[in-house]
């Protein structure tokens, strides 16, 4: 999940969010009437999310399987 990821969830959750300035070209976000750790709180949900998604295809493919294991290898770099 990228910070782009983040800011669009929170923002479709109902949260402000400002622009506070430019980096890069990019926009620089902040999320206001909220604490920052939000964005922390996002990544752990996410990648519990991965892992239980990672365990599932290793319990349905078999410890085994180079292919369910290269699966589920994928998954888990996701939030890498």
């Amino acid at each position: 999940m990228t910070k782009e990821d983040i800011i669009r969830m929170a923002r479709e959750a109902g949260f402000d969010v400002e622009i506070t300035g430019f980096f890069n070209y990019k926009p620089q976000h902040i999320l206001t009437g909220v604490d920052a750790d939000i964005q922390s709180f996002a990544a752990l949900v996410a990648s519990a999310e991965r892992e239980t998604c990672a365990r599932v295809v290793e319990q349905y493919t078999g410890a085994w399987d180079d292919q369910g294991y290269a699966l589920s290898q994928a998954i888990r770099a996701r939030g890498e």
